[in-house]
């Protein structure tokens, strides 16, 4: 509640304004966030669609992928996803210390997911499987790249949370930012899934 008072003919008339942010809109407002982001992640699976046979005479999936460690990769997130849900119902419960220490193991998850990710590019790059080797290549690192730079920004604005937590608490501005990246985070799971189900499953049938 905020106090104004009205200068000139009446010095002792006030009035009260109170200041108010919907609750809703930072919410609705991440919301069409996502879906223009669902659109950027179509496009790019539709590139994947129509270049992801052009081998150029080059290494095809099948010579490439190596499942078991992609498989690994796929637990790590879809855990921190687990571990992020875990977060939130602390939250709820206004355990500060319970909230931070899921999100922390959240973030230690993702950023294995990044690191096995990062090993992966390295190796094909070496292997002279880089983008720019075929069209294939080409669509699989845009693809797998972009995903890989959402989930690097999830834990650079996990992080940032943290440090908001600790300095200000379970405050109800703290538990909407939450909730927007718990939206986020799952998002990327869902994205993931569909990686993991068209890039890499599909790719390694003849």
């Amino acid at each position: 509640m905020s106090e104004i008072t009205l200068p000139a003919t009446d010095p002792s008339a006030r009035f009260y304004v109170r200041e108010h942010h919907p609750e809703n809109g930072t919410l609705l407002g991440f919301w069409l966030y996502l879906m223009s982001d669902c659109l950027v992640f179509a496009s790019l699976f539709a590139t994947y669609a129509v270049l992801g046979r052009n081998y150029a005479g080059g290494p095809t999936g099948a010579d490439l992928f190596d499942l078991p460690l992609v498989a690994l990769n796929t637990s790590l997130l879809l855990l921190s996803s687990i571990t992020y849900g875990f977060a939130m119902l602390e939250m709820q419960k206004k355990q500060l210390r319970a909230t931070l220490l899921w999100l922390g193991i959240t973030g230690l998850l993702g950023a294995g997911f990044i690191g096995l990710e990062l090993f992966e590019f390295v190796h094909l790059i070496h292997e002279g499987a880089g983008p720019q080797r075929s069209g294939f290549l080409t669509a699989f690192f845009s693809l797998v790249g972009t995903h890989g730079l959402h989930v690097t920004f999830g834990i650079v604005w996990l992080v940032t949370l943290m440090v908001q937590l600790g300095k200000h608490g379970l405050t109800p501005e703290n538990g909407r930012r939450l909730m927007c990246l718990s939206m986020f985070w799952h998002f990327l799971d869902v994205v993931w899934i569909g990686v993991f189900t068209f890039v890499y499953l599909m790719g390694v049938l003849p």
